[in-house]
């Protein structure tokens, strides 16, 4: 006891008259309980301690008075105390190089005494009690019962032991499975660290220091847009510990209206201006010191867009996970709304907990008219999926949300992160070049791309089963070198310029530039004897032009029965890769395929289709589809785009108008013996919104139209796939 009330009596001491010959504050926790209410439990058990120990001066009272089965329970409790206790010690000093001494440890030590304390007392009810007996006559249930309870009790303590070494373990276990450098510092943990913004909204954060690395330290800031579940608490406690485990202060704080922070989630609304407010906060924390790398992907990549543009306090760095400055190019590419991704996110993230949207109730939203219902049809209202569907032209809602030039204005260097099959593809790779050629020289110099195998937030699994490593693996390795290299330890080695995973081969490679500067764009000229879109039709690609004229294809668009999306860029969990031949048998899509291939060959950079249409619509959408065609003829999607604009009314040969599609970029390899195809059509439904080719608005549209749409091909009116091939060294 007088050891126990030296222990309190010195942390009250620091805590309060902050004397300077004892260890700092942060040495005296274990991180269970903040202080001041750890000094209440500790007055509480001084207390209890007090009383035992009046008991067992005068030999009597409740504490005293020996109990066999008191004794065994306290054994059991003391015993499990102090083993826990004694790994504790043991993970700690094998871990953190800086906690291999003393002073780091009294906390632990002084657990090791009330251990003892718990033990002692067990040894004296043990060996004084009378041992409990069975009531005679009561059956074998009754005997056996609390030996089915020991048992049942001690497996339960195990297993629970197991958990909790494996969660003391999980950063270390993650930090070596992601090949990063060795653990150096225990952590300290505080909970529920909040500041009040300058409308009165509270923002909470969960801040995990350090020990022993100084007084100022770099800060990771992560701000997650996320309700505070188990499971992501578990992430961002994992995460969190990881990198203070190598000397970062690291923050998770809600957003507003997620985790536990106040106010109203409403996507890209508020996040500029908390952001801002929160860079600030940070600057005045004693442990700041002016470093801060920020992290986080999809939506807490956009929040990090919104203060790229900050300095002194702005991020030092930045690692944005498939997320781009042009959320208007995400949701309208090519002038269509991405309906699949927009309606996915909208169910997902209307209320103050993220829900799983049911692949039923989006399906009510995607059937029927107008788009702008599609949200009520679905779940009910949703006011920001409104705001999304019904703003189609970069207006002034997307420069609230957006900003201007934010990748030119870009003040600290950016590590890029996107998939071939996620929906932020093209504009993040708009983001790179952007910065690469119009930022600060500085930041430009050091930012970096990696793309790789990934829908968003989701590992793309392959024809042939094919899973590259998980996603959420793939998005943690860089971390620690990359902000080591810009926050902590200036002479880490560079990561490559490029970094892409190519597809078909499926192997990561480093390049310098994207896109590559060795890139032959090649030309592949549709042709047809007019049967483009028959079961066994005569579509063809070809390197060679046409030398004489070609009957062009021609098929009806009806907005009521869309193409279905098979595959592609979009949230949710119907994108990736798909086959093709429900898509292809339709009436409505023209496939052109080449011969098959005599040797391998790569398509790595921005797709791009150039058609020569017409159209009986004032307004209407052309689509298309570069596909992978198996040796056995099984067809599977690799990149596909749409675009969408006005036409004068044209019928016949009179006039053709040459348009250009941008497909989705992507890095594959189509394999000796597979072939190329394209599907063109006017619909990829619902991964892009239908157009009710009535030149009205799309969104309130409810009397869509048919129209007939033909593509012209030869030698006047050349339509061509042109693909980005990269040449054999």
């Amino acid at each position: 006891m007088g050891l126990f009330c030296l222990r309190v009596l010195g942390q009250v001491l620091v805590e309060f008259f902050h004397v300077g010959f004892l260890p700092p504050s942060e040495e005296w926790f274990s991180g269970v309980m903040p202080y001041p209410p750890l000094l209440a439990s500790q007055v509480l058990i001084i207390l209890f301690m007090a009383k035992l120990g009046h008991d067992f001066t005068r030999r009597a009272g409740w504490a005293y008075r020996p109990r066999r089965l008191a004794g065994s329970l306290l054994l059991a409790l003391g015993g499990v105390y102090l083993t826990a206790m004694v790994i504790r010690y043991g993970v700690r000093m094998s871990l953190y190089p800086h906690e291999r001494w003393t002073g780091g440890s009294i906390p632990i030590f002084f657990h090791w005494v009330l251990a003892a304390y718990v033990l002692t007392l067990g040894v004296h009810h043990w060996r004084h009690g009378v041992p409990t007996q069975p009531p005679e006559g009561r059956g074998r249930l009754r005997r056996w019962a609390p030996r089915v309870a020991w048992v049942v009790g001690g497996g339960g303590t195990v297993a629970t032991m197991a958990l909790w070494v494996g969660y003391l373990l999980l950063p270390t276990l993650l930090g070596n499975s992601l090949g990063i450098r060795p653990p150096e510092y225990a952590v300290r943990v505080q909970r529920s660290v909040s500041f009040t913004t300058s409308d009165g909204t509270q923002l909470v954060a969960d801040v995990f220091h350090p020990r022993r690395a100084g007084e100022k330290t770099p800060t990771i800031l992560v701000r997650l847009p996320y309700s505070k579940d188990p499971a992501v608490m578990m992430f961002a406690t994992t995460l969190g510990r990881m990198w203070a485990e190598r000397g970062y202060t690291v923050v998770f704080q809600g957003t507003r209206g997620r985790y536990e922070s106040g106010g109203t989630h409403y996507p890209m609304r508020d996040e500029r201006g908390d952001g801002i407010e929160t860079l600030e906060w940070l600057a005045r924390q004693p442990w700041y010191d002016g470093r801060v790398g920020t992290w986080g992907g999809s939506y807490f990549g956009y929040t990090q867009w919104v203060v790229g543009d900050r300095s002194d306090p702005g991020p030092s760095s930045l690692m944005v996970v498939e997320a781009s400055s042009d959320c208007h190019g995400m949701f309208y590419p090519g002038g269509a709304f991405s309906l699949q991704t927009a309606l996915y996110w909208a169910v997902t993230s209307r209320g103050r907990e993220n829900v799983v949207p049911s692949l039923d109730a989006l399906a009510r939203g995607y059937d029927g008219f107008p788009l702008l219902e599609a949200d009520d049809r679905a779940v009910g209202d949703i006011a920001f999926f409104n705001d999304w569907a019904s703003h189609p032209e970069r207006d002034d809602h997307w420069v609230q949300v957006d900003g201007t030039n934010r990748a030119q204005r870009l003040k600290a260097p950016a590590l890029l992160l996107g998939g071939w099959y996620d929906p932020f593809l093209p504009t993040q790779l708009n983001d790179y070049a952007r910065i690469r050629k119009s930022a600060d020289p500085r930041v430009a110099a050091e930012t970096r791309l990696i793309v790789g195998p990934w829908a968003h937030a989701q590992t793309v699994e392959f024809p042939g089963g094919v899973t590259p490593r998980h996603f959420r693996l793939e998005t943690l390795a860089p971390t620690v070198t990359w902000f080591d290299r810009h926050l902590l330890r200036p002479e880490t080695p560079p990561l490559a310029p490029v970094r892409i995973y190519t597809m078909g081969t499926h192997r990561w490679r480093d390049e310098q530039e994207w896109p590559l500067a060795r890139t032959q764009y090649t030309p592949y000229y549709l042709s047809s004897g007019g049967r483009a879109n028959t079961s066994g039709g005569d579509g063809s690609l070809s390197r060679d032009a046409a030398t004489v004229p070609q009957p062009a294809d021609t098929f009806v668009y009806d907005p009521r029965n869309p193409v279905p999306t098979a595959g592609g860029a979009m949230l949710g969990p119907d994108a990736g890769t798909r086959p093709q031949a429900s898509v292809e048998s339709r009436p409505d899509v023209l496939v052109y395929t080449t011969e098959p291939l005599p040797d391998d060959l790569e398509v790595t950079g921005p797709v791009s289709l150039v058609l020569h249409v017409s159209t009986t619509a004032t307004c209407t959408d052309f689509t298309g589809k570069l596909v992978d065609v198996y040796p056995d003829g099984t067809a599977f999607n690799v990149s596909d785009g749409i675009l969408r604009r006005r036409y004068e009314k044209s019928v016949g040969e009179s006039p053709a108008t040459e348009i250009t599609i941008d497909l989705w970029p992507t890095s594959t390899v189509f394999l000796k013996g597979h072939r190329i195809r394209l599907e063109v059509s006017s619909s990829n439904y619902p991964r892009f919104d239908r157009n009710p080719n009535t030149g009205r608005a799309v969104a309130t549209e409810r009397h869509p139209l048919t129209a007939m749409q033909t593509i012209w091909h030869g030698p006047t009116t050349p339509s061509r796939l042109i693909l980005p091939v990269i040449p054999k060294p």
